[in-house]
């Protein structure tokens, strides 16, 4: 008798545990959410996009042809890459040297003599093994394709190539003066 009341007590139990779940307030309040009627369209002003080409109307508006052809000579271009300037530019920096003052860079290289004579001027710079080399007008120096354009007493003045940040190729001046001893 008595698991026969238990089984009813545990029917009757389930039975009001469903109820109660369905039946609550926030359960019919979810239902009128799922049932909510949806806003009439907001009224757009103007064009309605799709409908009209609002970029001619713009252009009627202005009173431009519409035969107008952009012009990009002298402009970048936006889509190209400055990298791949940048990678071509150092593999022609790659290019063999030809002599040994080539392979330095100008800051391993001082200046510690200077000649001049009517015969024509020379300077001698070392490097930093501490090896000298006589350099006159037109020696290739340095590693961006320098070349020996003046000897002055006590400073040389090499012209070299470099890259600006918009990859143009750009000739300056460098002034290679002789250390003063203290």
């Amino acid at each position: 008798m008595k698991s026969a009341s238990k089984r009813k007590n545990r029917v009757f139990l389930s039975v009001l545990f469903f109820l109660a779940l369905f039946a609550t307030p926030a359960a019919a309040g979810a239902r009128k959410v799922l049932q909510k009627p949806t806003r009439p369209p907001a009224f757009v002003k103007g064009p309605v996009p799709g409908s009209v080409d609002t970029a001619k109307l713009d252009l009627l508006k202005r009173g431009s042809k519409e035969n107008e052809v952009y012009d990009p000579t002298g402009k970048p271009d936006p889509f190209k890459s400055f990298i791949a300037k940048q990678e071509e530019y150092e593999a022609k920096k790659k290019i063999k040297p030809k002599t040994y003052l080539q392979t330095l860079d100008l800051s391993q290289l001082d200046l510690i003599a200077t000649v001049l004579s009517s015969k024509g001027n020379w300077a001698m710079v070392r490097d930093a093994k501490g090896l000298g080399h006589v350099v006159r007008k037109g020696t290739l120096i340095g590693t961006n394709e320098g070349v020996v354009e003046r000897i002055l007493e006590g400073e040389i003045l090499i012209r070299e190539k470099h890259m600006d940040i918009r990859g143009n190729t750009v000739v300056r001046v460098v002034r290679k003066k002789m250390a003063t001893k203290k």
